[in-house]
């Protein structure tokens, strides 16, 4: 059934003409029932109004009645023909809609129908049969535009992004007129086309570009796609100015924008626009992808306060009803460092858990430095026959990093051709930095120099940080031979030499880094740290300069700094890059944002609660040190998170055994 491969999209795809003017799934009925009702059993006799029963049977899940009384019928309706094949697609029964299909091309009335090959195509395409609804496209008599849009549809989901596009120019050279959602779905392929030799996002900006000259630009379907696209290629910038020109915004906008901010490392700007969105206007009522996008942001700041209210509304909703919505709620929990209210919401799910359950409470245990329990949570997942998937591998082979577990996250990187997962960048990554961590750098470069794929920034990165750890110079300057070549604009890595040379007291080294840093105009992401005080959030910035908000916090800082010193503490100044006095050095350390946090948290909360921070940047040896001593002398608990894990002081000791 598979039609030939297309030919590939031309230079410029999209030389398209001018548009003309102008739920809860059903029971499951086996496939052999269904087939057999419609192929192999004798015609049962229609009763009056047959038409309108077959409807009401499909409605009701009843598809092996349904089909029985279809094949009798000797003049099915449109609606009738539409509801079959709807209740086909939700009920997963592919063979249904195949023996529908075989009985429309019989039918004299309905086979050049154009809506039926419509929905027969988006009933293939729900149920994976791409080959299928490739074959209804290529037969149909009459291609209106929905067709078209509908085979752009199919495309588009099954990630074949480049046949997507290459129909698209075909529209534009048959002159079939496009409409608001043939740029919708042109721009989903843009993202769905990795291979290509163009990059996704000149293909985007190209669609973008042809929609305002054809007056869609403004359109809130097309620039709803345009954000959600802008958001998944990182290009924030571009989605803000989409956002802020539509004339018409509705929710399904508003949380595209917000879902931007989240998942690109603006938590703070998204929970801002939640909250405009939520003033701006009585009737817009956020749906459940906006509650998962906004916990999304408030686990990236650690905001418990802000996602506990959150739930309550969720419970008064009835969005606890929704998969997606508990676990992104689960997940809030276990990144806000409430890893039992995690654990409790996973129980609750019950046997409606999905592979996104698991992969997250795996991934909360990884982050907690739980290693071993997360390995259990991956044996349970697989005895109750839930495959794992990239995810799952990623975030358990990431526990067994942050535990130390070496011979079993080899075991488990061996073990994913077992569940036919192809090893990709993500997990030799993660397999470089659980070898890196535990002192074997050498066997980490062997599996980097074995790979079959082109290492990613991420493994060189990995690399890189593991060499951080035991200042291995050789090795830091492999990875960054090829860093500065493949993030040639990511000043992280030329800090982080920088680092490993300072430590190493090569200081002639040091300095080059810094000057082509400066030739350059690279600057390293300002260390940023969150803090929730009394359900309103407050973020601090590594500073160096004075104003006496930041004077309190630094003296405060600087009474346990003292006191430690007594204790033969010594500050850890080879991090700080400037050729200046140790005593200025000092000062400096003093102005991490994390230590800000620490002291105005417990200058503003109450004896006996615990302070929970967020920080964008690994957590640094001083900070984990001074940290440590303010938890035993205030006798606090300080719930750390930064961009790798957990840390729990109390009493004087870090839950990451000072491994991290």
């Amino acid at each position: 059934m598979s039609a030939p491969a297309p030919a590939s999209p031309p230079a410029s795809l999209f030389h398209l003409s001018r548009p003309a003017a102008g739920p809860r799934a059903r029971p499951r009925v086996s496939r052999s029932r269904c087939v057999a009702s419609l192929a192999s059993q004798p015609p049962t006799p229609p009763p009056a109004n047959a038409n309108h029963l077959v409807q009401t049977l499909c409605a009701s899940g009843r598809l092996a009645r349904a089909a029985a009384l279809l094949q009798g019928l000797p003049a099915p309706t449109q609606r009738t023909y539409k509801s079959v094949l709807l209740a086909a697609a939700r009920a997963g029964d592919a063979a249904l809609a195949a023996a529908v299909h075989r009985r429309l091309k019989a039918d004299p009335v309905f086979r050049s129908d154009p809506f039926l090959s419509t929905r027969l195509i988006d009933a293939y395409a729900s149920l994976g049969e791409l080959p299928a609804a490739r074959q209804v496209f290529d037969e149909a008599p009459v291609k209106s535009i929905f067709v078209w849009n509908a085979l752009l549809k199919a495309l588009a989901l099954a990630d074949h992004g480049e046949e997507a596009l290459a129909r698209l120019a075909d529209m534009g050279r048959l002159r079939v007129p496009v409409d608001s959602y043939s740029y919708a779905h042109g721009l989903k392929a843009c993202i769905a086309a990795s291979t290509s030799h163009v990059p996704a996002s000149a293909l985007v900006r190209e669609i973008h570009a042809h929609a305002v000259r054809r007056g869609y630009g403004l359109h809130t379907h097309v620039a709803t796609t345009l954000i959600d696209c802008y958001a998944k290629l990182g290009i924030v910038s571009y989605a803000e100015s989409v956002f802020a020109t539509m004339p018409e915004r509705n929710v399904v906008s508003w949380t595209a924008m917000i879902g931007c901010y989240a998942k690109n490392e603006r938590p703070g700007d998204a929970i801002l626009l939640f909250q405009e969105m939520v003033a701006s206007d009585e009737d817009l009522v956020p749906n459940s992808v906006t509650i998962v996008c906004i916990l999304h942001a408030f686990a990236g700041v650690n905001a418990l306060g802000q996602g506990k209210l959150l739930h309550a509304y969720i419970l008064r909703r009835g969005f606890d009803s929704l998969v997606s919505v508990l676990n992104a709620l689960m997940a809030m929990y276990m990144k806000c460092g409430c890893l039992e209210a995690g654990r409790h919401i996973f129980d609750l799910i019950g046997h409606r858990k999905d592979v996104v359950s698991w992969n997250t409470l795996i991934s909360g245990y990884g982050m907690h430095g739980f290693g071993h329990e997360a390995v259990q949570v991956f044996e349970d997942m697989t005895q109750m026959g839930v495959s794992p998937n990239i995810i799952t591998f990623i975030s358990v082979l990431g526990a067994c990093s942050h535990a130390g577990l070496v011979d079993e996250g080899k075991r488990l990187f061996e073990s994913m051709v077992d569940y036919n997962v192809t090893p990709r960048a993500e997990h030799y990554a993660c397999m470089v930095d659980l070898l890196g961590r535990a002192g074997h750098l050498d066997e980490a470069v062997e599996l980097i120099q074995g790979m079959h794929i082109r290492p990613s920034p991420q493994v060189w990165g990995s690399l890189l940080g593991a060499c951080r750890i035991h200042r291995h110079v050789e090795y830091a300057e492999m990875a960054c031979s090829q860093l500065f070549d493949l993030e040639p604009r990511n000043a992280g890595n030329y800090v982080l030499l920088a680092d490993i040379y300072a430590r190493a007291k090569l200081h002639s080294e040091v300095g080059v880094l810094k000057d082509l840093l400066e030739e350059h105009a690279l600057e390293k992401v300002p260390g940023c740290s969150w803090i929730e005080v009394k359900k309103r959030l407050h973020m601090f910035v590594s500073v160096d300069n004075k104003n006496p908000q930041i004077e309190e916090l630094q003296a405060l800082i600087g009474e346990f700094v003292t006191q430690m010193k007594n204790d033969g503490y010594v500050p850890d100044t080879g991090a700080v890059l400037y050729d200046i006095e140790e005593e200025e050095k000092e000062k400096i350390l003093l102005g991490h944002s994390e230590k800000l946090a620490v002291a105005f948290g417990l200058i503003n909360t109450g004896r006996g609660e615990v302070i929970r921070i967020t920080k964008n940047l690994r957590l640094c040896e001083d900070c984990h040190s001074v940290t440590k001593f303010i938890s035993k002398y205030a006798e606090r608990e300080i719930i750390v998170r930064d961009v790798n894990r957990f840390h729990h002081f109390r009493d004087g000791i870090c839950s990451c055994g000072d491994y991290w």
